[in-house]
């Protein structure tokens, strides 16, 4: 384990946050995510579903977790199951965790191999009303790809076809909005590691190196403070690159005279941070490039203050878009005029700024949350803005992850550089 033992007392809290938001006479169930495929004998490298880590703080493939609140064996209320190791994965792969080991993770009593799994699932379906299933409902999903909750799903309810069947989904998407003191703590640690990445790169910029150097730097960094890498698939945008929103090639050289749009996050523990810095290869702004830094910087700061309790994505968006708008006049990008005329359903600034300003954050980049729903203590929130401007190759883009609380915000990246002034000051203090 490359960071620090996690406390089962989160794990089990959120257990029991759960099992607050079931109906009676109900059983639920939760599947670990699969080994993907490459091809020939490769598989991808293993990433647990991140409900059931924020359930057990288990990280092993093949794991399943079942919840019956209700029965009356106070030893079958929580049943965690993991694959059992043999003599091949012992060797091939290392042994699997112990069901002593699984205990001290999860803080669940009752351990048993997944060969178990059918007969006691069997058991508990026959004697509650209520099963939940799980399912990925989040916002803007699309894959093609079964998965094992997709699998389980199908065989179960053609064995139970007339249980009530119910989604857990819901319940996570409310209760992991409102992240706990112990998540902010990882969100935090994530943050650092970010933090001295981006100090790293400060020092190592110059023209001629190619982006994908960049990210190398990075990664050794993360690598070396206790991450197993990036949050997500790192953007590291230079010249013209900057405009595209998801670059991800990374193989362009970084010429002199451009800026670069550095999209990127570390994971620890699970958590994730998510950081955009924008700077310049040479280590000075040019006049155009500070001019519509500081228009972007200015929003992210006035997004700031927009960020209260009681306060909703739609006045939020609203008022993001009407600072945007008057930045984007100031630089010359729309004229006051055209701005009265437009359409209120298409208004003009997305041209310049056509993404989102915040999403939620935590064992996802993109983390679970209705975005109906108003703003609460406890709740982690990017926020991104940025003006595109293809025909000039300038693309700026500022990036903090913010939690908030009822007594005003903490920006989690308050340490890392965001100052135009201060990034060109550590860039080129190497150079003295």
């Amino acid at each position: 384990m490359r960071y620090s033992p996690i406390s089962p007392e989160l794990f089990i809290n959120n257990r029991q946050r759960f099992i607050g938001k079931m109906e009676d006479s109900s059983i639920a169930i939760f599947n670990s995510n699969d080994t993907m495929p490459t091809s020939a004998d490769g598989t991808m490298p293993f990433v647990q579903h991140s409900d059931i880590y924020y359930l057990t703080g288990i990280e092993q493939e093949e794991t399943v977790l079942l919840l019956y609140p209700d029965t009356e064996k106070e030893k079958d209320k929580e049943i965690l199951f993991i694959r059992e190791t043999n003599e091949h994965l012992a060797v091939w792969e290392g042994e699997k965790l112990s069901k002593d080991e699984a205990r001290r993770i999860s803080g669940i009593a009752n351990v048993q191999w997944l060969s178990m799994l059918p007969s006691l699932f069997r058991n508990a379906a026959l004697t509650c009303e209520h099963i939940y299933l799980n399912s990925n409902e989040f916002k803007s999903v699309a894959t093609p790809v079964q998965t094992r909750d997709d699998r389980f799903r199908q065989e179960w309810q053609q064995i139970f076809p007339l249980h009530s069947y119910k989604r857990s989904a819901p319940i996570f998407h409310e209760l992991r909005a409102i992240k706990t003191d112990y998540e902010v703590e990882q969100l935090k640690r994530a943050s650092k590691i970010t933090e001295k990445g981006f100090r790293r790169i400060l020092k190592f910029t110059k023209p001629g190196i190619y982006e994908y150097e960049i990210e190398a730097e990075f990664s050794h960094e993360f690598l070396r403070n206790g991450s197993r890498g990036f949050a997500y698939t790192p953007i590291v945008a230079s010249g013209k690159n900057s405009c595209i929103l998801h670059y991800i090639k990374n193989d362009q050289v970084c010429n002199d005279g451009d800026i670069i749009c550095i999209d990127v996050g570390a994971e620890y523990a699970g958590y994730n941070a998510d950081m955009t810095r924008t700077i310049p290869v040479s280590g000075r702004f040019s006049k155009r490039q500070r001019e519509v830094y500081d228009a972007v910087l200015r929003v992210l700061y006035g997004a700031f203050d927009l960020l209260r309790v009681g306060s909703n994505f739609d006045e939020y968006n609203k008022a993001i878009g009407e600072m945007m708008t008057e930045e984007m006049i100031g630089l010359k990008l729309l004229k006051r005029k055209d701005v009265k005329n437009q359409n209120p359903d298409r208004p003009l600034y997305k041209k310049y700024f056509m993404h989102g300003t915040s999403h939620h954050l935590g064992l996802n980049v993109h983390d679970y949350g209705n975005y109906n729903r108003k703003f609460e203590t406890g709740m982690v929130l990017t926020v991104e803005p940025g003006i595109y401007i293809p025909e000039e190759s300038l693309g700026v883009r500022l990036e903090n992850d913010i939690l908030i609380t009822d007594k005003g915000i903490i920006d989690l990246m308050a340490d890392i550089p965001i100052e135009a002034e201060e990034i060109e000051y550590l860039m080129n203090r190497k150079k003295k």
